[in-house]
């Protein structure tokens, strides 16, 4: 079953995020990222969230899949995955959810993690590549001169590298741009990590 969960951020132009979407089987949006997708003459599975910015007449017309949730400690993103994992949908490709708020954007990246640590096989696809969490030694199939990008959220975590330009070597990254703009040398790299989880961008 292919999942989308769609955020309120900037609604995805490139071909392999409208790919995904248009390749879905079920659709959660994030409530106002509703009409963004009502524009492109599709509609949600699921919309989720605390619903202030949905308006009421897409209330009105959506009301059997509406699923309210008022929990202001978590932002609607993380309500949608929640709701996608309650309903057994762990594998999920999430879209719009970078591109406007910049603060936005950094805390949805950087809940990854926290979803990947859940057993939720998830992905965050933009308009120039794909954010991926893991928690363990991870080969990722690439291509030669492939952006890759690696992101730690804990600075005792130790890094190694294999196939990539500027290998890391049992490396901390105590700060974001330090695991920053690397390439691939070729159709497959592979990230290691003795603990915690890391967050591997890939350019398209």
């Amino acid at each position: 079953m292919k999942t989308v969960i769609l955020a309120n951020g900037k609604f995805p132009k490139h071909q392999t995020p409208l790919r995904r979407l248009n390749e879905a089987d079920v659709i959660v949006c994030c409530d106002g990222a509703t009409a963004n997708l009502i524009k492109l003459g599709m509609e949600p599975t699921a919309i989720v969230g605390d619903l202030d910015s949905l308006s009421e007449e897409l209330k009105e017309k959506f009301r059997n899949r509406l699923f309210h949730n008022p929990d202001q400690n978590t932002n609607d993103l993380t309500k949608a995955t929640l709701w996608c994992e309650a309903n057994g949908y762990k594998n999920i490709k999430i879209l719009g959810a970078t591109g406007l708020r910049e603060d936005h954007t950094l805390g949805n990246i950087g809940l990854l993690t926290s979803y990947a640590t859940r057993g939720l096989n998830v992905e965050m696809v933009t308009d120039y590549g794909v954010f991926t969490p893991i928690c363990r030694t991870t080969k990722f199939q690439s291509f030669l001169g492939q952006a890759v990008s690696v992101f730690s959220q804990n600075n005792e975590t130790l890094v190694s590298t294999k196939n990539l330009e500027y290998p890391i070597n049992k490396g901390k990254l105590t700060e974001y741009w330090m695991g920053t703009l690397n390439r691939s040398l070729g159709d497959w790299f592979e990230v290691e990590l003795d603990a915690g989880s890391l967050i591997i961008f890939q350019s398209f």
